[in-house]
């Protein structure tokens, strides 16, 4: 397969196309097979491309970062790492006024949310099927952001 940009006579409209070969590109232009997308027109030329030159074999292809616009909305590192303390902060406050339910998270939310428990602030840990169910039966649950040791597991 080969890959042209082509051009419209018409509107002068760039646009891609894929062919089996060089000569099947000749051979359909000839027949006025190929039209613009955008006008129809059938008068329809390569364009000028930059060639496709694959890397060699033996090298790997070094990636660089996208270039980032100034105001961007980009968050510099040490603003991402203040984020991060934020969130670790307000949680580790929360944490002392909830309770541990442990691998009982699931049913534990559900009998709440059911009106068989008294609604309270509890943690634990679910698998992800289990949240996927909770979140399927509209029940409110949410991973904690910062990962913390279950209280049996702690020193």
């Amino acid at each position: 397969m080969i890959v042209f940009d082509l051009c419209c006579a018409a509107g002068d409209h760039r646009f891609e196309a894929w062919f089996a070969s060089s000569e099947s590109f000749s051979d359909q232009q000839a027949r006025g097979l190929i039209n613009c997308p955008v006008c129809g027109d059938d008068d329809v030329k390569k364009a000028v491309m930059a060639p496709r030159v694959g890397a060699k074999s033996n090298r790997q292809a070094v990636a660089s970062p996208p270039a980032k616009p100034a105001g961007s909305g980009e968050a510099s590192p040490e603003l991402v790492r203040k984020l991060l303390a934020d969130i670790a902060a307000k949680q580790a406050e929360m944490l002392p006024q909830s309770r541990w339910v442990g691998r009982d998270f699931a049913d534990a939310a559900r009998a709440m949310h059911e009106g068989r428990a008294a609604e309270d602030l509890i943690h634990g840990q679910a698998s992800p099927e289990e949240a996927r169910s909770l979140h399927d039966d509209g029940i409110a649950a949410m991973p904690l952001l910062v990962p913390i040791i279950p209280p049996e597991a702690a020193n």
